[in-house]
Parts: C-alpha cells; structure tokens; sequence
C-alpha cells in the first residue's frame, strides 16, 4: 500500500471513531430538545394531525435515531413508531424500570423533565442508557428520546 493510500485510510478510520462522526449517526440532547419543542407546537395546532405526523415519522418528526412519541389520557401509546394502541403507562425498561409510569408523573403543561433508563438502539438488543425529554400538551404525554 502506498504511503497515501495508507495516510487516507488512517485519516477515514480516525474521523469514523470522532465524537463528531457519533454525533452525524446518532441524534444529541439538543437535537432531541428542539424535536420536542418542534412536536409541542403541532400538538397545539392539530393534535390529530401531529400524531400522524409522528407515527409515520413525517413532517421532520423522524431524524436517525430521534423521533416523538405520546401516550393518552388512558395512559396508552398514540404515536410511537412500533408500540401505538400498547401500554405506555406500563412500560419498563430492560432493566425493569417503570419509565412509563414515570413518564406520566414527571409530565407537567409548560415544562420539561427529564427521565433516564436502560434502552437498546434500533436495531440493537443491548440496552443503553437513554434519556428521553418529557411534557404534557393538553391530555398528552408526550416525549423525545435521545441514547447517550
């Protein structure tokens, strides 16, 4: 191999392993926060339609690994890209966490928490930590999730 030819792969392989590169394939914080923000102002214009929206991952609601999800009043999923029509109320995490029923006690009209758990990326069985953003808009929870 050549000394170029050798210098470029390096340089490839280097920038593959750069927080930069993890950052272009997965979805960060911030990002996750601005989703949210973005799926709190459709709720408000158009429940129904912004829970299209999210469940097709249409209208900018689907960025790699980010995406919104909401659960009802009657504490069942009313978008989320596999789980819509199931218990988010019921939800737990890989390790047995309750994560949505915590969901539904941290969410609060006009604020935003933050709940943690144990989460495989899609695609993947090994859970991760995932911290998603949660609120409420009108008589929905609803929450953007990002994997750190």
């Amino acid at each position: 191999m050549k000394r170029r030819d050798l210098l470029a792969a390096l340089s490839i392989a280097a920038l593959a392993a750069s927080p930069l590169a993890w950052a272009q394939e997965f979805g960060t914080a911030a990002e996750a926060k601005a989703m949210l923000d973005k799926a709190v102002a459709a709720v408000k214009k158009d429940m129904n339609a912004a829970l299209a929206m999210f469940q097709k991952g249409e209208g900018g609601f689907k960025d790699r690994d980010l995406y919104p999800f909401c659960g009802g009043p009657d504490g069942n999923f009313t978008a989320h890209p596999t789980l819509t029509g199931k218990s988010m109320k019921d939800l737990k995490d890989k390790t047995g966490k309750p994560l949505g029923e915590e969901m539904y006690k941290v969410a609060q009209e006009g604020k935003v928490a933050e709940v943690d758990y144990m989460w495989p990326r899609p695609g993947q069985t090994e859970p991760v930590k995932k911290v998603s953003y949660v609120t409420k808009v009108g008589n929905q929870v609803c929450a953007v999730g990002y994997y750190k």
